[in-house]
């Protein structure tokens, strides 16, 4: 699964295993004891288990765990576009021949797309080896890339296919609300 609408970064397994509340961060293991992934949510009308559960995947656990370990924090990709899901009508608006892919309809000025030549327009397939068939597909492909490490980029443009050299800068952390004092 991987649209729950919970984080940005979402591949999650699905799972009838019970899990209540309070179960969040415990560990979703298989009949021999082999740690599968770490539980996250329930879907749930009432608050109570109805029987769907969703747990991080282990590997990407380990990826977040070797982070902490070794910078004391998770460092993700960022590349600064706005994706969206590639429609006959977005493509019909950009002018793209595309059929698959991603298409960005913003770019950051002055950020590493913007950089490498990326345009609203564009499509993109593939990020490395990995395809690009989603929204879900780019931002976790892209997170997990090294900042400051090239990634080829696969993309159309128009009726052109094209691919281009991409550094991704370290993701931004998201801005902390301010909470007004409510003696002042």
């Amino acid at each position: 699964r991987n649209q729950l609408g919970i984080n940005n970064f979402e591949n999650f397994i699905q799972t009838d295993a019970a899990i209540n509340p309070g179960n969040s961060g415990g560990a979703l293991i298989d009949v021999n004891g082999n740690l599968l992934g770490i539980n996250t949510a329930i879907y749930s009308r009432s608050g109570g288990s109805m029987g769907i559960g969703f747990a991080i995947p282990v590997s990407m656990a380990k990826i977040v765990l070797e982070g902490i370990v070794k910078e004391g924090q998770v460092r993700r990709g960022w590349i600064g576009v706005e994706p969206s899901d590639l429609s006959p009508e977005l493509a019909e608006t950009f002018g793209v021949k595309a059929d698959a892919g991603v298409i960005i309809t913003g770019v950051l000025q002055n950020g590493p797309a913007a950089k490498a030549g990326i345009r609203p327009g564009d499509v993109i397939t593939a990020v490395g080896d990995k395809k690009t068939d989603s929204v879900q597909a780019l931002l976790t492909a892209v997170a997990g890339l090294k900042p400051g490490s090239t990634a080829r980029f696969a993309l159309q443009r128009g009726s052109d296919k094209m691919e281009l050299d991409v550094m991704p800068g370290l993701r931004p952390k998201s801005p902390v609300r301010q909470v007004p004092n409510q003696n002042e």
